[in-house]
C-alpha cells in the first residue's frame, strides 16, 4: 500500500483545525479505492493559542495524524521544510489549514502524478477576489520581475498547495538553504509539474498572517535567493553615473574656456549630489541584503528547532 502525506503548517489556527480535518477525509475513500493510505501531519509553527491542543484531540480518534510542534514561531518555510523532512509518503502534499487549499483537489492532483506521469501537481489562483487592489497589483508585478531576472520558473498566483512525488521531495531536501524560498525551489529542481488551476478560496475563519510588509519581505528574499540582477542593476547604474558626472565635467570646462561663463547652478547641483547619495545608499543597501543573507548561511544555524513530536 502506498502512502499519501499530508502536510499542514499551522500558526495560530486553533479554529481551523477540526474543519480541515473534515474537508480532508471527504478524500479518503478516493484514495481507499487506490490502495492508498493517508498520514497527517501537522507542524506547530510555535502557536500561542490551542492548535497544538485541537491536534492531539486528533490523534487520540485517529492514529493517522501528527504533530511536530516547533520551539518558537520559525515561519512558514522552515515548517514546510520541517513537514517534507517528517514525511514519511510515497507522495507529499502541503497544504493550508486555513481551507485556502480546497481539499476537493486532491484527486485531481494524485491522477496527474500517478495515471498522467507528473512528478508534481500544484495549483495556482486564476484570481484574487477578497484580496485588496493594491496587494494584488504588486503580487503580479513580483511575479513578473522574478521571472525575467531568475532561473527560477514561478507561476502568477501559484500557491503552495503541492503534490510531489518522493524523488522531487529529495530533491527539495538536498537543498539545505538556510533562507529558504519554496516557490523557487520548487521551479529551480525542475521536474515536469502539471499546473491545476482554480478560483480563488477565502479563509474559513480567523485572519491571515500574511500582512502587507510581510509579503513585500518575503518577495525581497525571493528575489535576492534566486536573482544576482540587483547586484548587476548597482554595477551598471554606477559606471552609468561615472561617464555622466565625467561627461559633466568636459562640458564645464569648454563652457568656461569657450564662453567664459562662471560655474552656477548650486542648487542644481545640489540636488544631483542628493539623487547620487540616495542611489549608493540604496544600491548599499542591495549590497547588504547579500551580506546578510550570506552571513546567516555561513553560521549554519538550524532551519527549526523541535519542542514536541507525536
Amino acid at each position: 500500500m502506498k502512502l499519501l502525506s499530508v502536510i499542514v503548517p499551522c500558526f495560530n489556527e486553533q479554529e481551523n483545525i477540526s474543519d480541515f480535518y473534515t474537508e480532508l477525509m471527504k478524500t479518503n475513500s478516493f484514495f481507499f479505492k487506490r490502495d492508498v493510505s493517508i498520514e497527517l501531519l501537522f507542524i506547530n509553527d510555535g502557536s500561542t493559542d490551542e492548535t497544538a491542543a485541537r491536534v492531539k484531540e486528533l490523534i487520540k480518534k485517529d492514529r493517522r495524524v501528527h504533530i511536530v510542534t516547533f520551539s518558537r514561531n520559525f515561519g512558514k518555510e522552515a515548517a514546510i521544510f520541517a513537514g517534507l523532512q517528517h514525511a514519511r509518503g510515497d507522495y507529499c502534499v502541503i497544504m493550508d489549514c486555513d481551507l485556502q487549499d480546497p481539499p476537493s483537489l486532491l484527486p485531481e492532483m494524485f491522477t496527474a502524478i500517478v495515471e498522467e506521469g507528473y512528478d508534481s501537481a500544484a495549483t495556482r489562483r486564476v484570481d484574487r477576489k477578497g484580496e485588496p487592489p493594491i496587494r494584488s497589483f504588486f503580487a503580479r508585478q513580483f511575479y513578473k520581475v522574478i521571472n525575467k531576472i531568475s532561473s527560477a520558473d514561478i507561476v502568477d498566483g501559484a500557491r503552495d498547495y503541492r503534490m510531489m512525488t518522493r524523488q522531487f521531495v529529495d530533491a527539495i531536501l538536498s537543498m539545505q538553504e538556510y533562507n529558504r524560498f519554496s516557490k523557487g525551489i520548487f521551479g529551480w529542481v525542475g521536474f515536469s509539474t502539471k499546473w491545476i488551476e482554480f478560483e480563488n478560496v477565502e479563509r474559513r475563519k480567523g485572519e491571515t498572517k500574511w500582512s502587507f510588509w510581510k509579503l513585500v519581505l518575503y518577495a525581497i528574499d525571493g528575489i535576492i535567493a534566486f536573482s544576482e540582477a540587483p547586484l548587476a542593476i548597482a554595477s551598471f547604474l554606477g559606471l552609468f553615473f561615472c561617464f555622466v558626472a565625467f561627461a559633466f565635467i568636459i562640458f564645464t570646462i569648454i563652457r568656461k574656456k569657450v564662453f567664459g561663463d562662471p560655474t552656477s547652478g548650486w542648487p542644481s547641483l545640489v540636488c544631483i549630489m542628493l539623487l547620487i547619495a540616495g542611489l549608493q545608499l540604496f544600491f548599499i543597501g542591495v549590497v547588504g541584503q547579500y551580506l546578510s543573507k550570506t552571513y546567516l548561511e555561513v553560521k549554519r544555524r538550524p532551519i527549526y528547532i523541535v519542542k514536541e513530536e507525536k
